[in-house]
């Protein structure tokens, strides 16, 4: 029988379909969002019998969950330890993720760098941008010309000449640099559509499943996140890893924003250099500025990214308002919780800060959603206020209550340790968060508050 060619919209938000235009998405509620695709739909198949089809197939029957063998196959070791962590402790086999971030952000040295330095394993690196030069003079670079490894290049937009490719090659991990580049004969529309991208997705899904081959997509976004890219394909694949940072900054993070197999709350830290992205180990180092003399409005803060801890500066400046009305600008923090702090300082502790301008600023471009980095920032912003420093050697780790109360935070002994380990003196904690940790061995002083009175005594006297 003929295929029959039918038009559908696709949102380019959530991925939703309609049968006819619509202005606002039903689903994600955005509007003017929904494209017209084409998609070539083949006749339904008709049962012919019990558990098979018109074709013969047999069809998959049910199983009991007691009877169904697991295989615990161990994880594809990468060369970056920070990606490894983010993707819970390396690649599992048949998985297939996908690497999205912003056009230039360093997605592809990223995986580039990664599979030029496997050498037991036969890497198929599909590039749909680039030609087999640009990749060639990229892994110069990197490896500094001194290339010995299993990775083999094919440049290719035709998802059918792909597969034909991976059948002759029979690699042990495929990489498809980018998603959107990729089309398939059997539909009419271009690449980069929503239903290429998701047709293209869902058939190298199939392929890592049935092959039990990792398969590792690369997809752009752009900052709305409304062209298909992780949000069309995340219900798809297993793994949404987010490449943030800005382009004309050194400075890079991998988040992972779904993960089948391991935490979403990780997150490893890069650096860009013309060889390529270097790992930040001590991340710590990298958000504290290395300044001898101290300044006013600078605080800083024992933070928590998933279970990895580090230290952050928060650095605030508060003067008047200018132009009549107080202005609020905020950078790497919530603007709504700076306001509540602010609301906090001036009820419960009587600083009068309504007719002053407050600008805040998380060090090293990072976006900090932990609640502890609290008491770091209401120190910071009062001593801009008071224009009196902070003595070197004391950080703060708390979450500031809407009563002025200081809430204790997970986590204290890590919190505590990495401080000890870039060499603080003294830290403020909240008040009974030492329940149950050994601070014998702890080389630190530790001042224990319960209000945010008492932190401001201790700092400012």
């Amino acid at each position: 029988m003929a295929v029959k060619v039918k038009t559908i919209y696709f949102c380019n938000n959530c991925g939703a379909e309609s049968s006819k235009w619509v202005g606002k998405c039903p689903a994600c509620g955005e509007w003017n969002t929904y494209v017209e695709e084409k998609v070539a739909t083949k006749p339904a198949k008709t049962m012919t019998s019990f558990g098979s089809d018109e074709d013969g197939k047999k069809r998959v029957m049910p199983i009991k969950i007691s009877e169904i063998k697991t295989e615990n196959q161990p994880r594809i070791q990468l060369p970056s330890g920070e990606l490894n962590r983010v993707l819970g402790g390396g690649l599992v086999p048949g998985s297939i993720i996908l690497v999205g971030g912003e056009p230039g952000i360093g997605k592809s040295t990223l995986i580039l760098q990664n599979v030029l330095r496997i050498r037991s394993r036969k890497v198929l690196y599909v590039s749909g941008e680039e030609s087999q030069q640009q990749l060639k003079m990229r892994a110069d670079r990197i490896c500094e010309g001194n290339i010995d490894c299993e990775c083999y290049i094919v440049c290719d937009t035709s998802l059918e000449s792909i597969f034909t490719s991976i059948n002759n090659f029979n690699p042990d991990l495929v990489v498809v640099d980018s998603i959107q580049t990729i089309a398939s004969d059997a539909l009419d529309s271009s690449a980069g559509s929503v239903g290429q991208v998701r047709e293209c997705a869902a058939a190298l899904l199939k392929y890592a499943k049935q092959s039990n081959t990792p398969v590792i997509l690369i997809g752009h976004i752009n900052k709305e996140g409304s062209i298909a890219g992780p949000k069309v394909l995340e219900h798809i694949v297993d793994a949404v890893l987010q490449f943030e940072g800005d382009r004309h900054y050194m400075y890079r993070i991998l988040r992972g924003i779904k993960n089948r197999f391991g935490s979403t709350s990780e997150m490893g830290i890069y650096e860009m250099t013309h060889y390529g992205l270097r790992e930040v180990t001590n991340p710590s180092e990298m958000l504290l500025s290395q300044k001898e003399d101290s300044l006013s409005g600078v605080a800083i803060g024992v933070t928590l990214e998933g279970v990895r801890p580090f230290l952050i500066e928060a650095q605030a400046l508060v003067s008047t308002a200018a132009y009549g009305t107080a202005q609020r600008s905020v950078t790497g923090f919530d603007g709504k919780r700076m306001n509540m702090l602010l609301a906090v300082l001036e009820k419960r502790v009587g600083f009068k800060l309504a007719q002053k301008d407050v600008f805040l600023n998380i060090a090293g471009g990072l976006k900090v959603n932990d609640p502890a980095l609290d008491l770091a920032v209401i120190c910071s912003i009062l001593s801009s206020n008071v224009d009196m420093p902070i003595k070197k050697g004391i950080c703060m780790s708390g979450e500031v209550g809407l009563s002025g109360e200081i809430r204790q935070v997970t986590r204290i002994e890590q919190r505590i340790g990495e401080a000890e380990k870039l060499g603080f003196s003294t830290m403020i904690i909240p008040k009974n968060n030492l329940k149950g940790v050994n601070t014998s061995k702890l080389g630190i002083q530790l001042v224990e508050v319960s209000k945010v009175e008492e932190a401001f005594r201790y700092l400012f006297g």
